[in-house]
C-alpha cells in the first residue's frame, strides 16, 4: 500500500473510531440503546443533579441538590455555545432543591423541603415564594410537581417513614428507628398517614397567578410520588410509587427483598387511598398488618420491577422516535439489579401506558472507565429528544438519534 493511501485508511478509521466515541458531537454514554439511537453526555461535573428542565429555545435548566445538607442546592443554565454547553448559575444556598417545572405562566416553579419557589428563567434575581406549608420530613422529604391541564399544581408529599415504623417515623435514611424498626401494634393505624396533613399523599393545590390559595389531599396511600406525569390526552395524573424496603424482616423464610415488593404504576384518582403502608403488590396485606382489609384500596394498573426507583418520568408526544410516540419513558434510579435504566411502556389501545415495555438505555452498570448509571428527573425537549440527570456521576444526559 502506498503512503497515499495508507495515509488515506488511517485517516478514515479515525473518523470511524470518533464516530464510534460521539453522540450527535458529544461523548457517547457507553450502554445499550435501541438501533438508531444514542446517549449523549451533555455536561457533567454536577454534584448531585435531581431535576431538569427543557426550554422552548433549547437551554436546559439543571436543579443541583449538592447532598443532602440543608442549603448547599444551586440552579443553573445551560446555554449551547460553538457547539457546548455553557453553564451559568442562577441561584444557591437552596434547602436541598429537588423537581422543577416549567408553569403554563413561562415561569420556571423549583420544590426544596417545605416549600416551593419560582422565578422566570431570565431574571433569577427575582424569587417568588409559591407555597409554604409542606411538611418535609424524615426519608422522603424532597418535593416534586406537576401541573395539571387546568393549570393547578399536583405536590408530591413523602411519607417520613418505610412502613410506619417508629413513633414518628423520622428515622433517617436506613429503615431504622433506633430500636428495631417495626411497626405499629397492627390493630393500630398508622398515625402519618391518616387525617388533613396525612404524609404518604399527593396534593392538588389551586392555583391563581401563581399563588397557591387552597389545597388538598388529592390521593393517599402512596409512599413516594417522585415520579408523576399528566397524560398529553387524557389529562389524567399518573405515578410510579416507590415501593416499600426491609419486608423480609416480617416474613420469616424470605431471604431477601430483591424481588419483593414491586413498585407501582398508579392511574391517580381523586380521594381515592392506594394502601400504603397497610398493602402491597396487588392489595396483598404487609406482614405488620397481616389482617388489613385491602379491598377498599385502589390497586395498582401495573407493577413495575422490585426496587427500581423510578424517581422521574414523562409521556413522549414529539416525532424523533416514533416507535415510542405516546408511550410513558421512566427513570429507574435503584441501585439494584433493576435500577439503573431509562424504559419506555408503550400505549395500549386506549392509550394508557400499560403496553409491553421497552429498554431506552441498558447496561448502564458500573464499568471499568464508567460509573453506575442512576437517572433522576426525565423530560422531553422542544426538539422531540429526551433530556435526564443522573445523580450518582453527575451528568446531564440526552437521548437522541444516532446521525
Amino acid at each position: 500500500m502506498s503512503k497515499r493511501w495508507l495515509a488515506l485508511a488511517l485517516a478514515v478509521a479515525a473518523l470511524r473510531t470518533q464516530a464510534a466515541d460521539t453522540c450527535g458531537g458529544f461523548p457517547r454514554l457507553d450502554v445499550s440503546t435501541p438501533r438508531g439511537m444514542c446517549a449523549a453526555v451533555l455536561a457533567d461535573g454536577f454534584k448531585f443533579p435531581r431535576g431538569i428542565q427543557p426550554l422552548p429555545n433549547g437551554d436546559l435548566v439543571v436543579v443541583d441538590m449538592r447532598n443532602w445538607e440543608p442549603n448547599r442546592g444551586s440552579v443553573w443554565r445551560l446555554k449551547l455555545v460553538d457547539g457546548r454547553y455553557q453553564r451559568d448559575q442562577l441561584l444557591n444556598r437552596l434547602d436541598r432543591p429537588n423537581g422543577i417545572v416549567l408553569g403554563p405562566d413561562g415561569m420556571l416553579y423549583v420544590g426544596l423541603v417545605h416549600r416551593v419557589i419560582r422565578f422566570h428563567p431570565d431574571h433569577p434575581d427575582k424569587v417568588e415564594d409559591v407555597i409554604g406549608d409542606l411538611p418535609g420530613v424524615g426519608r422522603h422529604l424532597l418535593t416534586t410537581m406537576r401541573f395539571d391541564a387546568r393549570g393547578d399544581l399536583f405536590v408530591n408529599v413523602g411519607s417520613a417513614s418505610d412502613h410506619c415504623e417508629g413513633k414518628d417515623g423520622k428515622d433517617g435514611k436506613d429503615g431504622k428507628d433506633g430500636k428495631d424498626g417495626k411497626a405499629p401494634a397492627p390493630t393500630q393505624p398508622c398515625a402519618e398517614a391518616a387525617g388533613p396533613q396525612a404524609l404518604g399523599v399527593i396534593r392538588q393545590y389551586k392555583m391563581v397567578q401563581g399563588k397557591a390559595v387552597g389545597w388538598e389531599n388529592y390521593a393517599t396511600g402512596l409512599r413516594n410520588s417522585q415520579a408523576m406525569a399528566i397524560h398529553p390526552v387524557s389529562g389524567a395524573l399518573w405515578q410510579a410509587d416507590n415501593a416499600r424496603d426491609f419486608i423480609q424482616a416480617a416474613m420469616p423464610g424470605l431471604a431477601n427483598d430483591n424481588e419483593l415488593p414491586h413498585d407501582e404504576l398508579n392511574l391517580i384518582q381523586r380521594g381515592a387511598n392506594y394502601g400504603w403502608p397497610y398493602c402491597y403488590d396487588d392489595n396483598r396485606a404487609s406482614p405488620e398488618y397481616p389482617h388489613a382489609n385491602c379491598k377498599p384500596y385502589a390497586l395498582p394498573k401495573r407493577l413495575l420491577p422490585a426496587h427500581a426507583a423510578p424517581l422521574g418520568m414523562t409521556f413522549y408526544t414529539g416525532d424523533k422516535f416514533s416507535a415510542y410516540k405516546h408511550s410513558l419513558i421512566i427513570g429507574f434510579h435503584g441501585y439494584r439489579e433493576h435500577g439503573h435504566r431509562l424504559v419506555a411502556i408503550l400505549p395500549d389501545r386506549n392509550g394508557a401506558p400499560l403496553g409491553k415495555m421497552y429498554e431506552l438505555i441498558g447496561d448502564w452498570g458500573p464499568k471499568d472507565k464508567q460509573a453506575m448509571g442512576a437517572p433522576v428527573d426525565v423530560k422531553q425537549g422542544a426538539d422531540g429528544y429526551i433530556y435526564l440527570v443522573e445523580d450518582r456521576t453527575g451528568r446531564v444526559v440526552r437521548l437522541q438519534a444516532d446521525k
